[in-house]
């Protein structure tokens, strides 16, 4: 895409994942972390100012939504794939994991919620032969009525690696070029797990 001009020249900022279950589930320190040192510092090394779009799959698309609510004004926009929305009606099968309360303690309000402090615009992805589906279609459709520029793209796959980079373009190329807008190209797409979380997470 930047070959091609579609977009401008960017900064590609991977994570290491860390202990990722705890991390990526709704974590507030990590939020506070990631949206506040981490950002400062990237931006000092790299030598921009200009917006980021945060991006993540799986638990890593929860910890980057999530991280977005936290911290409204952190990013300019958000690419999340496969997200481990969990809600107790929808996934049952999820409730051994050791954090799923804290993540349903997140997700519940925000689907619930009429009203968000700084909508961005967002592009969900999901496999349509996954467990993660109805929690994506919930979330999407939660976003959009709160202000988000929000739209869920359903792919014919499932939740792995092979489904999250086939649906790269032209959904994140779209995502970047609403994000930064025609006049903003200084900065590129940033976040964690953007592989995030572990599969079927």
């Amino acid at each position: 895409m930047v070959g091609s001009g579609t977009l401008p020249p960017f900064h590609l900022v991977l994570l290491a994942p860390g202990a990722r279950d705890d991390w990526y589930s709704a974590n507030n320190a990590y939020a506070a972390a990631l949206t506040g040192p981490v950002l400062d510092a990237l931006r000092k090394e790299l030598g921009f100012e200009g917006p980021v779009t945060g991006m993540g799959a799986s638990l890593g698309g929860l910890a980057m939504l999530h991280a977005q609510r936290r911290h409204p004004t952190a990013f300019a926009g958000l690419f999340l794939q496969s997200g481990s929305f969990f809600r107790p009606r929808l996934d049952p099968q999820e409730s051994g994991f050791p954090y799923f309360q804290r993540i349903t303690r997140f997700t519940g309000p925000v689907v619930a919620s009429a009203f968000a402090a700084h909508p961005v615009p967002t592009r969900l992805t999901c496999g349509t032969v996954e467990e993660n589906l109805a929690n994506n279609r919930e979330m999407a459709d939660a976003l959009a009525r709160q202000g988000y520029p929000a739209e869920l793209v359903e792919v014919p796959d499932g939740h792995h690696f092979t489904a999250w980079r086939d649906a790269f373009d032209p959904h994140l190329t779209r995502l970047l070029a609403r994000s930064w807008g025609e006049t903003s190209w200084s900065l590129g797409s940033f976040g964690p797990g953007s592989w995030g979380g572990p599969s079927g997470g």
